[in-house]
């Protein structure tokens, strides 16, 4: 069997062979169900936040600070927590903080913006949920707080403490996930990206499939330098690609680009759809940063993740949220 063809399956089975027989320091986090049952009697931990809302701007800004006492949701008697928050009933942002790895008293010390004119925000809940990140599978709530934006006096700013109650499950409609390995060697200057496989994407074909392949973008300053792209696989929502990709990044260079990947819904007549992206590099946020960042620590090694595909406007607006 060639080299390449060895050095793609052997990268695919890291992601699957993890995924179904987890690490004992990354995957193996996850409590019996029997367990689960009784978490809404468990101390959950809590969040400190903050509140307030700009008039000028028709802004609300929320403040995520630390969190505190929060369960270990790993064997090893931790967790990697971070917070993703958005607004009821549209959830139109989401936002997300940083990963945090290890801990269970994080110091996010982060904040968030949403646009939100002052005569519809009480009508708007704010959910703030507390993760545990988990590389290979699904990143289990830890717990979450709700404030209904009614009950809040936006006359002063507002930081407070609050307990985290058991998180309900997210009701917005998932485009799908993908999993893709980075590897970066500096000596070469060579980034490689390799698309492995996705799964429940989001139906687009009137059969209720879809026709799926992903585009790669090497990106700087929001400009595209180098556009490669998957093959199409046909009447499907969990394609198999084991793909790779390599571009040619200097050393100096690595930690101002990124790496677009966009999954779309090929149409032999029409426009392609976009089905959903994910952003990593420089500026990218959450567990896409994560990912770019135990690439950049680890030089040589490919190193895989699962991730959700997001709307081209969540990306934008967490991109905008950060700058």
């Amino acid at each position: 069997m060639p080299c390449k063809a060895i050095f793609l399956t052997c990268v695919w089975f890291v992601c699957v062979s993890v995924r179904l027989q987890p690490l004992k320091d990354e995957s193996n986090k996850k409590t019996e169900s029997s367990n689960n049952e009784h978490k809404g009697e468990e101390k959950l931990g809590k969040l400190h936040f903050t509140l307030d809302y700009n008039f000028t701007d028709n802004t609300l800004i929320v403040g995520i600070l630390q969190a505190a006492e929060l369960p270990a949701m790993d064997v090893g008697g931790s967790s990697d927590p971070y917070v993703k928050l958005y607004l009821l009933p549209d959830k139109k942002k989401k936002f997300e903080t940083k990963v945090h790895r290890k801990t269970l008293e994080p110091t996010f010390n982060e904040t968030f913006t949403f646009k939100v004119p002052y005569t519809e925000l009480g009508g708007k809940t704010l959910v703030m949920t507390v993760y545990d990140f988990d590389r290979f599978s699904k990143h289990d709530a830890i717990g979450a707080v709700k404030i209904p934006m009614s009950g809040v006096d936006f006359s002063q700013s507002l930081q407070e403490w609050r307990d985290l109650q058991k998180a309900e499950k997210e009701e917005s409609e998932r485009l799908g996930d993908i999993c893709l390995s980075l590897r970066y060697v500096p000596s070469a200057g060579k980034l490689t990206v390799v698309i492995l496989e996705a799964k429940n994407l989001k139906k687009m074909d009137v059969g209720g499939l879809s026709d799926p392949y992903a585009k790669i973008h090497l990106m700087q300053n929001e400009k595209r330098l180098k556009k490669k792209k998957t093959t199409t696989k046909k009447h499907t929502l969990n394609p198999y690609y084991n793909e790779s990709f390599s571009f040619e990044v200097a050393c100096e260079q690595i930690e101002k680009v990124q790496i677009a990947v966009t999954v779309l819904d090929y149409d032999k007549i029409g426009k392609n759809d976009a089905i959903g992206k994910v952003l990593l590099g420089n500026n990218s946020t959450g567990t896409e940063q994560c990912h770019w960042e135990d690439m950049l620590a680890n030089p040589r090694r490919p190193i895989a993740q699962w991730h959700s595909l997001k709307l081209e406007d969540e990306i934008n607006a967490l991109i905008s949220n950060k700058k």
